[in-house]
């Protein structure tokens, strides 16, 4: 899973586009899953229903351990790695960085909090991984796809955490672009 594509000159566009894309649909999809569970915990707190309060809390911290933090976490290896020892990528990288480390530590905060706190803190996490995602999506990938040195499709391979299951069951099927 090396980004670098120094030993092949000649990436393949296709895989560029259809890496960019799966990422890209993985990223909506998990932001749709967090508006949604920030929505639900947000309506509990304000309908004052501690019951559901409690269960959509308890989802919405869930999701966070077993899909934002392990998704940050994949991305600052091969995702990251490469572009950050560009000299125009490693401001952008570090940048994006200490995003990830804002959402673990409001992820931790979140965890032990209730009520407006825990629906604060949910509402943070959404909108900091909302414009950590516009990032990625509009600077940093298409930043990875344009350097000859790298490749997003070698960066992502294997990777459910950053494209989504679909796209590593139907990559080299021949199914290029249909997740």
């Amino acid at each position: 899973m090396d980004q670098q594509a120094a030993n092949d000159p000649t990436k393949n566009a296709v895989e560029e586009a259809d890496a960019l894309a799966a990422v890209e649909r993985h990223h909506a999809s998990m932001l749709k899953r967090l508006n949604a569970l920030t929505s639900t915990l947000t309506r509990a707190v304000t309908a004052g229903d501690t019951v559901a309060e409690h269960d959509a809390h308890e989802v919405l911290v869930e999701w966070c351990e077993t899909e934002l933090v392990p998704h940050a976490l994949a991305e600052e290896g091969p995702l990251y790695g490469g572009a950050r020892k560009r000299p125009e990528g490693a401001l952008l990288v570090d940048g994006m960085l200490g995003e990830h480390q804002m959402i673990v530590g409001l992820v931790e905060e979140l965890r032990g909090s209730a009520g407006v706190d825990a629906a604060v803190a949910a509402g943070s996490i959404r909108n900091i991984f909302a414009l950590h995602l516009d990032k990625e999506n509009r600077l940093l990938m298409p930043f990875i796809v344009a350097s000859p040195e790298l490749s997003l499709a070698r960066a992502v391979e294997g990777l459910h955490e950053l494209v989504g299951e679909t796209h590593i069951h139907q990559h080299g099927t021949g199914q290029t672009g249909s997740v």
